[in-house]
Formats: C-alpha cells, structure tokens, sequence
C-alpha cells in the first residue's frame, strides 16, 4: 500500500541534517523549528495563522471549540469518514447530525446537508471532509453558511496541498483541522497536526486551548488540553513541506496511469457509476473544480473482500477506508441511527478499496495491481 522507506531514502540528508538542527537547539517543545514552520505552513495555503498541535484528531477539537461548539450546538457531518470527524464533536459535548454522501466522490452531499439544516436543529457548523485529498463542494457550503449564519470547519486531514478552484483545502471555510500522520502526503515522523484560519481572535483561541487554556504561564482563562506540536516534527515537516508540491503532481501522475490502465483493460464504468457485473471496477469522479492530491486512490469493486485475499496472495496491498459507516459504530448508538438510514454510506462501506499510492510507485508495479485485478475477474 504504502512505502514509506523510498520517500525517506530520497531526502534522507535533508531530515537527518533537520532533527540534528532541533535537537542541538534543545527546543523541544515550541521554539524556532515550530515558529519556522508555522510561518511557513501558512504561506504554503495562503492563510494568515497556522496552529501546530498534537494531532490530526486535536486539531478538529480544537478548531470546533475556537469555534464555539459545545453542549447544546450540532454539528454536521458525513459518516463516511476516519473517526476523529464525529468524535471530535462528541469531545466537545455537542451533537452530531449525519448527512448521507455524494455516490460519484464520496465528499459529504451539499443538499443532504441543507436538508438537515431545514429540520431546524440547533447547527453550530457544518464540517465537509476532503476525502482522499479532494476536495468537497466549497461553493455550496460556502452558500449554505452564509444563508444560515454557521461556521464551515474543514476535516483537511487527508487534503495538504488540494485545492478547489485555485484556494488551497485549509483556507476555504471559517478554519481547518489537518493531520500530519507517517501516512499522510504531508507527514511527520509521528503524531501532528495543526488548525488553519484567517480570523485572528480564532487562532489566538486555538493556541489557548492547546496550551491549557492559558494565554500566561500558570494563568488559565479556561479548561483547554495538552496539544502540541513538538520541535522535532516541525523540523522534518519543514523539509518536507518544500517537496510537497512535486509529491502531490507524482500522486497525479500515478492516479491518472491507474485510470488509463483499467480502461486499457474494461474494467471500469465510467467515472463516479456503480459497479456491476458487466463492469466490476467503478472509478471515484474526479470534479473539474477540485486539485486532487490523491492521499488515496480508492476505487469501487465487486466482491471485494474475495479481490482483496486474491491480491494478497500476490504480495499485493490494499486497505478498506472504511468498512463502517459512523453512524453505525457502537459507541455512536445513542444517536439513533440505523441500518438503511445512510443508504449511500452503507453501500459505499461495502466497496470501496484502496490500492497502492504513493509518489514513488513505479509504474511496473501498478501494471502488476491492474494485472492482478484482471485475473480475479477473468476467472
């Protein structure tokens, strides 16, 4: 699925010459590498404030609580996503409100979210995830959050470096929570995140809340959380911020052979259809509006978990991104969602199946994938 070892191999210099830099500076928490990458994060997306923090996960929590998100708020969200998207809302005691997803991208649907919003629940915000780093319909949430005074918090976790219609993901809402995960197109050597706004009592909110929420030292304004983001991720995100752009045009590049091989081979219905027997691979549509970074590259495929195994046995790797719909995990039963209440998110959970991507994959070893999936079909 992922090598992480050649990305490594290719800028090695560059991150071993970076951690020795932070730790002969002994600033491990905050400091000039933090500071340097904030400044530099933020230039990158054209925002004014970057808030390193923890996690991926922190940075929801803590851009929905700068947002003003609590006990008694909503939120809505999609259930088709990693955890973090609706536990975050639950960690900041509000409720979640589920939308079902668009079949053709699998982004949050726009008129399923204003169909929730008519209901007339107490909707703080509304959080569109980038998912599989492209990006969802910004205008219509943008339309939407205006027409009903509520804030977008954008899920970026998946997204550093995608854009729609030229704005980078990170800068298109009221903030944005992104990941810096070992597997994520920007990644740290651990744990990372950071939040990104333009609004700067926001940000000064956030780094509240991520330092205890104290603005001077031993001084709490209110009960905030330990999230930071330490000086030795910030000196390996800064190296690999510089070579962001290229990794995510080789992602293009390896995305669009994936799609030229399937249809060399008559595997796929078009663009953003259903899988069927005729045609067993459905692609995921690409939207014009979106600059999509490929975080993965997931398709639609019949008999999946039979695909997979035949797959395996062929020293193949493959992840299912996500196998259960949120509203349908235990933990969220209180909500009182069912079985046939999300109809695209379920059937999606079925399908989807992520194959190798990463800007190293070579374009042999992707013949060796389709090849593979050929054969499943043939049999």
């Amino acid at each position: 699925m992922l090598d992480l070892r050649r990305q490594y191999e290719s800028i090695k210099d560059e991150i071993n010459a970076a951690i020795e830099r932070a730790i002969t500076s002994q600033h491990f928490v905050g400091g000039p590498e933090l500071e340097a990458f904030e400044r530099e994060s933020a230039e990158f997306l054209g925002i004014g404030h970057s808030i390193g923090c923890a996690s991926g996960t922190d940075a929801l929590w803590l851009a929905l609580q700068a947002c003003g998100v609590g006990p008694g708020a909503a939120v809505v969200t999609t259930p088709f996503s990693f955890f973090a998207s609706v536990s975050s809302i639950v960690r900041c005691g509000a409720t979640p409100v589920l939308a079902d997803i668009d079949p053709a991208t699998l982004n949050l649907d726009p008129g399923k979210v204003e169909a929730a919003l008519k209901r007339g629940r107490a909707v703080r915000a509304v959080m569109p995830v980038h998912l599989y780093g492209q990006c969802a319909d910004m205008d219509r949430f943008g339309q939407l959050a205006q027409e009903h005074n509520i804030a977008i918090v954008e899920d970026a976790a998946q997204a550093f470096g995608a854009a729609w219609k030229g704005k980078k993901a990170g800068t298109l809402g009221t903030v944005a929570g992104f990941s810096f995960y070992p597997t994520k197109n920007l990644s740290a050597c651990g744990d990372g995140g950071c939040v990104t706004t333009d609004d700067g009592d926001l940000a000064v909110h956030v780094r509240r809340l991520a330092n205890h929420g104290s603005d001077r030292r031993y001084y709490h304004r209110e009960i905030g959380w330990n999230s930071r983001l330490d000086g030795l991720q910030a000196a390996v995100l800064r190296v690999k911020l510089k070579h962001l752009d290229d990794w995510n045009q080789r992602r293009r590049m390896v995305a669009c052979r994936y799609h030229g091989l399937f249809a060399a081979a008559g595997l796929t219905q078009p663009q953003g259809e259903t899988a069927t027997g005729q045609a067993p691979i459905a692609m995921l549509a690409s939207v014009h509006d979106a600059y999509h970074t490929y975080h993965q590259f997931v398709i639609r495929a019949l008999d999946r978990e039979a695909l997979r195994r035949f797959l395996a046995e062929r020293g193949i790797g493959t992840e299912v991104y996500y196998p259960l719909p949120l509203h349908l995990q235990e933990c969220f039963a209180y909500l009182g969602y069912k079985a046939g209440d999300l109809p695209e998110s379920e059937r999606a959970a079925t399908e989807v199946v992520a194959l190798p991507m990463f800007p190293e994959l070579l374009e042999d070893e992707q013949k060796q994938v389709v090849a593979a999936i050929a054969d499943f079909y043939s049999r």
